[in-house]
C-alpha cells in the first residue's frame, strides 16, 4: 500500500534546485515558540542544518545545551588516531596536498574495489550531490526521489510516497521517470525515517534503471547499518551507471573536517571534473585526518558497537512510554510526537536538548540522534517531563 504525502507530485524543470537548498515543506524549521523559550530580537534561536545554528551562550536566559541530537554526528569521534594526525598536519598546511589525497584515494579505491579513475574526493557527500546536479541538471529536468527523504537536493522533484513500511516504493518511482527525468535519487539507509532497501531488491531496481537515467545512491549510513545490507559499488563492474555517495561524517566521526567520496563510472566522473577540482576543496588536515580514521577499524566498530546499544535502549524507553517508533538502521530514531513540532523543538531546547522535528502524514515527528548514553538517558527523562 502506498501512503500519501502533501508534497506529491511537485514536478518542475529547471536549475532552481541549486538556488538555495530551500528545506522541502513537510520539513519544520524548527523556530522556537515565544511562549515557552525566549528569542532575540531577530528571531535567531533556531536550529536548521540547511540554513544556520545559534547558539547565543552570552545570554543568561538561554541554557546550556546538554544533548544536541539534531544533527545525526558521531558523539565519539573524530578517532584519537585522526585528532593526532589532524595536529601533526597542521605545520604542513603551507602546501597543497595533491600526494597525501592521491594517497587517500588509492585507499578508497581498494576499500571499494575499483581503480582510483573511479573515486572523486568531496568536502561532504552532499557537495558531490550538488555538483552532480550542476551537470545533470544544466540544461533542465527533473529527479524522482522519495519522500520523505534527505533533501540536500530534492527541491524540484517527482516525489514518490514511501511505501506503509517506510521503505522505498521502488515499482512507483520506476513508474515515475518520463523523458524529462535526470536523475534517480536514493537515500539507503533513508533519512530521516532510517529504513534500508533488501539489498537484493534494489540491486535489481539499480541495474534496470540505471540503463534508462543515472541513478544516485546515498550510503551515508550504510556502514552504521546491520542486517541485509550491501553497497551498490558493485553494480560498476557491470558497466551501471550509478553514482555512490560516501562519507567520512557518520561513523568515522569527522562531520566537522568535510571528507567525502563518490564511486562512479570514470566517464561520468569526468564531465563532474570539468566543473570542479576533485579534492581541491579539502583541507589538508581533513586530509591526513581522513588517512587515519580509515585506518582505524577498532574505532568504527566501537562507533557501531554503541550506537546499537544507545538505539536498543532508547527503543526500549520508548515503547515503554507509548511511542511507536520506526525502527532504524541509522544513528537516529523518528517517532511521532503528541505536540506539534515547533512547540516541541522550544520545549526541549528549553531543557538543553536539541532535535528535529518533521510533518509526515500531516503528522508532527521528532527525529533523535543517538548520543552517548549519558545523552540519550537525559534525552529520555526529558522527554518523560513533557508527558
Amino acid at each position: 500500500m502506498k501512503t500519501s504525502f502533501s508534497r506529491r507530485n511537485v514536478l518542475k524543470s529547471g536549475l532552481a534546485v541549486m538556488g538555495g537548498m530551500a528545506l522541502a515543506p513537510h520539513i519544520s524549521l524548527g523556530a522556537f515558540s515565544t511562549s515557552s523559550f525566549p528569542l532575540d530580537s531577530e528571531n535567531r534561536l533556531y536550529y536548521s542544518p540547511l540554513l544556520r545554528e545559534h547558539y547565543l551562550d552570552e545570554r543568561p536566559d538561554v541554557p546550556a545545551m546538554i544533548a544536541r541530537l539534531n544533527a545525526n554526528e558521531n558523539p565519539y569521534g573524530p578517532p584519537q588516531s585522526a585528532r593526532k594526525a589532524v595536529a601533526e598536519s597542521v605545520s604542513g598546511g603551507n602546501r597543497y596536498s595533491w600526494k597525501e589525497l592521491a594517497t587517500l584515494v588509492d585507499m578508497l579505491a581498494l576499500k571499494e574495489g575499483v581503480t582510483k579513475d573511479y573515486i572523486m574526493m568531496g568536502p561532504g557527500s552532499s557537495d558531490l550531490l550538488e555538483k552532480v546536479a550542476i551537470v545533470l541538471f544544466a540544461k533542465g529536468g527533473n529527479i524522482v526521489s522519495a519522500d520523505p527523504t534527505y533533501m540536500s537536493l530534492i527541491r524540484v522533484a517527482e516525489a514518490v510516497p514511501c511505501k506503509s513500511d517506510w521503505t522505498h516504493d521502488l515499482k512507483a518511482m520506476e513508474a515515475a521517470i518520463d523523458s524529462n527525468t535526470k536523475m534517480v535519487y536514493i537515500c539507503n539507509p533513508n533519512n530521516p525515517v532510517g529504513t534500508i532497501m533488501a539489498a537484493n531488491e534494489l540491486m535489481d531496481f539499480c541495474s534496470r534503471v540505471s540503463t534508462k537515467v543515472p541513478v544516485f545512491i546515498d550510503e551515508a549510513y550504510l556502514e552504521l547499518a546491520e542486517g541485509d545490507t550491501a553497497s551498490m559499488v558493485s553494480l560498476l563492474s557491470q558497466k551501471k551507471n550509478v553514482i555512490i555517495a560516501r562519507t567520512f561524517s557518520k561513523i568515522m566521526g569527522m562531520a566537522g573536517l568535510r571528507v567525502g567520496y563518490a564511486v562512479a563510472q570514470p566517464e561520468f566522473l569526468s564531465k563532474i571534473e570539468k566543473i570542479t577540482r576533485g579534492g581541491m576543496g579539502i583541507c589538508h588536515t581533513s586530509v591526513l585526518g581522513a588517512i587515519a580514521s580509515l585506518q582505524d577499524k577498532e574505532f568504527q566498530a566501537m562507533t557501531k558497537r554503541l550506537n546499537t546499544q544507545c538505539k536498543n535502549y532508547l527503543y526500549q524507553e520508548l515503547s515503554a512510554l507509548g511511542y511507536s517508533y520506526i525502527p532504524s538502521y541509522t544513528n537516529f530514531v523518528i517517532f511521532p510526537i503528541k505536540m506539534d513540532g515547533k512547540t516541541f523543538l522550544s520545549k526541549m531546547a528549553s531543557k538543553g536538548v536539541m532535535v528535529r522535528s518533521f510533518d509526515m502524514l500531516n503528522k508532527p515527528y521528532c527525529r533523535v540522534s543517538i548520543g552517548t548514553m549519558a545523552e540519550m538517558e537525559y534525552f529520555v527523562t526529558s522527554l518523560k517531563e513533557l508527558a
